[in-house]
């Protein structure tokens, strides 16, 4: 793979934080590091989703911590390097903080649509593409809902914060032997999303969702690509694109 100061990195899911890990500082060395090998070949860096496990923003109180991954975000930024973070559904609580303090520009769509060096790319972290999951459209309309975010806001933080990580800890552990399976194509409804979109929106080269902690890459119809990245927990997954492909990597310190 050639690099070059072209360069736009794709990487989903490092959960910083979670109570489910054991050595949560050197998971964030790791994740600091790997910013730091491509701060002389990165144009920009799409963040897709879930890189906290539980982040949520008051107008004066974020959660500590994680103070080497916001200084190499700043650092970055202040290189030039354009940075984009996509909320997950951990971390979808975010207001200001990270724009204003780290340059990083935040996107709140379900589905962001961008065209780089004149490929079309549709991101999104990827949750509540699967139409059939009820129960978690219903949980996801809950989260994304400003009259349950502004109830959850009127906690106090030592509560607010411990009820948040403790409930993401819950999750991940309820879902951690899902995680890693690929479902066959006939079976998978984000995959199947993907492309009746791209049937639809037929300039669209890649298509690229997180959430899943998953590596796929499949076909669209249209000749494009579907992407699942895998996360930056046990895959350290990197997709890298250099004006012309686009190829996945993993990060290995």
């Amino acid at each position: 793979m050639t690099f070059s100061k072209r360069n736009i990195y794709f990487i989903s899911d490092a959960h910083l934080g979670s109570w489910a890990f054991k050595d949560a500082r050197s998971h964030e060395k790791r994740l600091v590091a790997f910013l730091d090998s491509i701060k002389d070949k990165a144009e920009a860096i799409y963040m897709l989703g879930d890189m906290f496990d539980f982040w949520h923003e008051y107008r004066y109180v974020v959660p500590r911590g994680f103070t080497r991954f916001l200084g190499k975000l700043s650092e970055l930024s202040d290189r030039g390097i354009e940075l984009h973070l996509l909320v997950g559904n951990h971390d979808l609580w975010m207001k200001d903080y990270l724009n204003k303090e780290c340059g990083v520009i935040i996107h709140k769509e379900k589905l962001l649509r961008v065209s780089l060096h004149d490929k079309h790319f549709v991101l999104a972290h990827g949750d509540g593409l699967d139409k059939s999951d009820y129960g978690y459209r219903v949980l996801r309309f809950l989260f994304h809902n400003k009259v349950c975010q502004l109830l959850f806001a009127a906690i106090h933080p030592r509560w607010a914060i411990k009820l948040g990580y403790s409930w993401a800890r819950h999750s991940r552990l309820k879902h951690e032997k899902q995680e890693g399976i690929v479902l066959p194509e006939d079976k998978d409804d984000t995959l199947a999303f993907a492309r009746k979109y791209a049937t639809v929106h037929k300039e669209t080269d890649y298509f690229i969702i997180g959430h899943r902690h998953v590596d796929q890459i499949c076909p669209l119809p249209n000749g494009g690509k579907f992407m699942v990245l895998g996360d930056w927990i046990e895959k350290f997954t990197v997709a890298v694109f250099d004006g012309k492909n686009l190829e996945t990597t993993h990060f290995k310190q």
